[in-house]
């Protein structure tokens, strides 16, 4: 039986914690609330959806942009232009993406109902809407893929408020996911800007029932029982049982030198649930790279379902190369620049810490050393 208990009444921070922590028991609660769109809209979407454009825009002129040793800040007026666009387009793409729900829905059993339709797509969008957040910190850009979780929100959300059978809520997801990015595709010379405003959710495909997996070509698959268990992993953290190590600690792990680089800087930050960093500066002649330790928290455990999702990309050409891929259950990520002489290697710790090592080097191998010269269990250890 639905809890009718403050339906109507949850504020913005309950109902974006619900939704993520507990989207199963959550949709119900959406489904009889009398809300019209204009009100989810006003209320909910307008200022979860700006969360990425402000974080970006802050991010870029406070910390720059920086990639292969090179780093710069963008125009206050092309930065601000840019944000606000995206803002706007985010905004429309919530309504595209209502009416391909709306007409799906029939296909596969289900009814049409705009405004449900309008629910499911505005709150399913939550994890890609919190996900921005990462924008603030541009190193941490990566973790933005943390957003796929909207997958799975909409795929749990398919059944209560579309009525479409639970048998086919993943390929419904799957088709409406492949409508959004091909219409992205066949707008994106008009909006370049944001080309890939429906790409953030990755493709999503067939599914096997009995196994309840969904997956997503040329990335992976969602195991639907994992990701309950990375919900109940944030749950329990939003609940105070896994507080994040304070920073001061993994600065100890920081070693004073990789082979024959030394530490020249350390750097610590408090991000309160969401987490905590510890970073240090190494040089070696012309040489500089950091170390960075970062323990995600909560939101760690959307790092795991990217892994659980075996996430991959590569590129490569003459200049050097570009890798994301899943490692023994872990996302790992590499890059090297040639001409520079400078990439970036990182891994996640038990789907909560990152160990990142970013700057000029003789070699990739060296930033893969000083990654390694973290112990992983060191990290886990601090938890305790």
């Amino acid at each position: 039986m639905v809890d009718l208990s403050g339906v109507g009444h949850r504020s913005i921070v309950d109902r974006a914690k619900a939704i993520i922590l507990t989207p199963k028991e959550e949709w119900p609660n959406i489904l009889v609330e009398a809300k019209d769109q204009g009100d989810i809209l006003k209320s909910y979407g307008l200022p979860l959806a700006a969360i990425g454009p402000v974080a970006s825009f802050i991010g870029g002129q406070v910390f720059g942009y920086g990639a292969f040793g090179f780093s710069y800040r963008p125009g206050l007026v092309a930065a601000l232009s840019t944000a606000v666009v995206t803002y706007i387009l985010s905004i429309i793409g919530i309504y595209v993406m209502m009416l391909i729900v709306d007409f799906l829905a029939p296909k596969f059993s289900g009814v049409s109902n705009r405004n449900n339709a309008f629910k499911l797509v505005a709150y399913s969008y939550t994890a890609s809407w919190l996900a921005g957040i990462f924008g603030l910190i541009p190193s941490l850009a990566f973790f933005g893929l943390l957003g796929l979780y909207s997958l799975y929100l909409l795929y749990t959300g398919a059944t209560p408020l579309m009525k479409v059978p639970q048998d086919k809520a993943a390929g419904f997801t799957a088709v409406a996911v492949l409508c959004a990015l091909v219409l992205a595709i066949v707008i994106a010379p008009i909006t370049a800007l944001v080309t890939g405003l429906f790409a953030a959710p990755a493709m999503m495909a067939a599914s096997d029932p009995a196994s309840g997996t969904v997956t997503i070509p040329g990335v992976g698959s969602i195991d639907v029982d994992k990701a309950e268990q990375f919900s109940k992993q944030m749950e329990d953290t939003a609940n105070g049982k896994n507080p994040p190590v304070e920073a001061a600690k993994m600065q100890e792990l920081l070693p004073t030198a990789i082979g024959s680089f030394q530490r020249i800087g350390i750097e610590t930050m408090g991000m309160g649930q969401m987490g905590s960093t510890a970073e240090g500066t190494y040089a070696s002649g012309d040489k500089t790279f950091k170390l960075r330790l970062a323990d995600m928290s909560a939101l760690g455990a959307l790092a795991g379902l990217g892994a659980a999702m075996g996430v991959e990309q590569s590129r490569e050409d003459e200049n050097g190369y570009e890798r994301t891929q899943t490692i023994d259950g872990q996302m790992q990520t590499e890059s090297w620049d040639k001409g520079s002489n400078s990439g970036k290697f990182g891994r996640m710790v038990a789907n909560r810490f990152m160990i990142e090592a970013e700057g000029s080097a003789d070699n990739i191998d060296q930033l893969k050393a000083a990654v390694a010269s973290v112990d992983p269990d060191d990290l886990t250890d601090l938890v305790n």
